[in-house]
């Protein structure tokens, strides 16, 4: 399973999910080499539901990494746990173009960025730069 699929396993076992009772750990790789883990935070108000991915992702923003390389996402699911759109977008404005899906199975598909989200958002739609989704 690997560094970050062990460590999202275990980020798997936190997550806060009283209403769905479906649990997701994440966990992400900056450029330093730390890995920061996240598990999916539910609340009654289900849109303010905070995913796995992005709760790691935020936690490493948070303490100051800015390059992220790799994230690893874990559910119990028939094939491997694939993030959610808004999930896709975050991992892209943070340039991590190693995603490794996987479930409890032992399943485990690993694609990049672009087979993830073509066409994604980025900074240079802002600028005239992202002539990218032509």
């Amino acid at each position: 399973m690997g560094e970050l699929g062990e460590a999202a396993l275990l980020a798997r076992e936190k997550a806060y999910v009283p209403y769905s009772k479906f649990k997701v750990g994440a966990a992400v790789k900056g450029k330093s080499g730390k890995v920061y883990t996240g598990c999916n935070i539910e609340n009654a108000s289900y849109g303010l539901t905070n995913c796995a991915e992005r709760t790691a992702i935020f936690k490493a923003i948070s303490e100051g990494e800015r390059e992220l390389t790799a994230i690893a996402v874990v559910a119990d699911t028939p094939a491997p746990c694939s993030p959610c759109g808004a999930c896709r977008q975050v991992m892209a404005e943070f340039g991590i173009n190693e995603i490794i899906l996987m479930n409890l199975k032992g399943d485990k598909k690993v694609v990049n960025m672009e087979e993830l989200l073509p066409f994604s958002f980025s900074k240079g739609d802002f600028t005239g730069d992202g002539d990218k989704n032509e």
